[in-house]
């Protein structure tokens, strides 16, 4: 079924299609600790910003964006440049097409092509899942090879309750003592949408 999917790089006018994934999630779970839906002005700010360091990338099924996955800064100290934050959201009735493993596939790609050696998920995690959170995520996360490297309790508030948050991590490559090759901006690869059928 991954075939019915087909990957390419976002550009700020997908904002309004990314925002239209990102709202239920805002709304009607405590997967993001997001109060509120940002604007699709705030959106394609977002896409502009991302794109100017690391990848953004949509997924798409019969030309519609069905999900998306960019990387951030871990922390803006340089010498936490070769690792990144990850985020990524599927449309929430179309899950389970393997969108999700091949975004992900393609953004650690294309970290590594940057140096970026380490990448991290922050998670919502609940100690009992309700209507509000099933721990979907962190369970996909360990099935792409993620592993558990740090949580913090109650730290989080929405919905009149408490939520957890995870750190799950992945090693991308290995770690040589050393000067290290500086992370390439994303910019600089000159890759395209052609490049990301390999994944």
């Amino acid at each position: 079924m991954e075939n019915q999917v087909t990957l390419r790089f976002a550009v700020p006018d997908d904002a309004e299609a990314i925002r239209s994934i990102y709202e239920p999630y805002v709304l009607n779970t405590a997967v993001t600790s997001e109060y509120y839906v940002p604007t699709v002005e705030e959106f394609r700010a977002r896409i502009t910003r991302t794109l100017e360091r690391y990848p953004y990338i949509v997924a798409l099924k019969d030309g519609q964006i069905i999900g998306y996955i960019y990387a951030s800064p871990l922390s803006p100290r340089h010498a936490y440049s070769w690792a990144a934050e990850t985020s990524i959201y599927i449309r929430q009735n179309v899950r389970r097409i393997g969108a999700g493993s091949r975004l992900y596939k393609a953004l650690s790609a294309i970290c590594m092509k940057q140096h970026v050696l380490n990448l991290y998920a922050r998670i919502a995690f609940a100690d009992s899942e309700d209507e509000f959170l099933v721990n979907a995520s962190a369970r996909f996360h360990q099935a792409i090879g993620f592993s558990k490297a740090a949580e913090f309790h109650r730290v989080f508030h929405k919905f009149g309750r408490w939520y957890n948050a995870i750190w799950m991590e992945k090693l991308l490559g290995g770690h040589p003592e050393g000067t290290m090759p500086e992370v390439i901006p994303f910019p600089q690869l000159h890759l395209t949408d052609e490049d990301l059928k390999a994944y």
